[in-house]
């Protein structure tokens, strides 16, 4: 390979292959939650051939929706905090690098989990003084 050729693919490479790692996760998490699904029909299936009674609990727990757990009370805080953590952090890698091109970017990016993190510190309060 000549280094013309070498210069063409690594900027190729490097915008696709996020990409493509971002498809085969996907793809990786679909494929087991399908096998894990089939397994369970097949194994109900061979149940009700061999004549056995399936518990109506079973039965319930498959056909229901997956009940998700309470988001806890405080998780709007924790996750908000952290947020702003985040975003403070960013912005002061920004100002340590020392290099203006380098710190105004990063700030921007540094804001975005800063308002969010803020947002949702601030949705805490709110149902705080509600619930009281």
């Amino acid at each position: 390979m000549n280094e013309a050729t070498l210069a063409l693919m690594i900027p190729i490479f490097s915008v696709t292959m996020p990409f493509l790692l971002a498809g085969g996760i996907v793809g990786f998490v679909t494929y087991f939650r399908y096998r894990r699904r089939r397994e369970v029909q097949e194994t109900i299936r061979i149940a009700i051939e061999k004549g056995q009674e399936l518990p109506t609990e079973f039965l319930e727990t498959i056909s229901s929706p997956k009940n998700e757990p309470k988001p806890k009370k405080d998780q709007d805080l924790r996750r908000g905090v952290v947020l702003i953590a985040v975003g403070l952090g960013i912005a002061a890698f920004g100002f340590l690098v020392g290099e203006e091109d380098a710190a105004r970017p990063l700030l921007g990016i540094g804001s975005i989990p800063f308002l969010i993190g803020s947002a949702l510190t601030f949705l805490w309060i709110l149902r705080t003084r509600h619930n009281q």
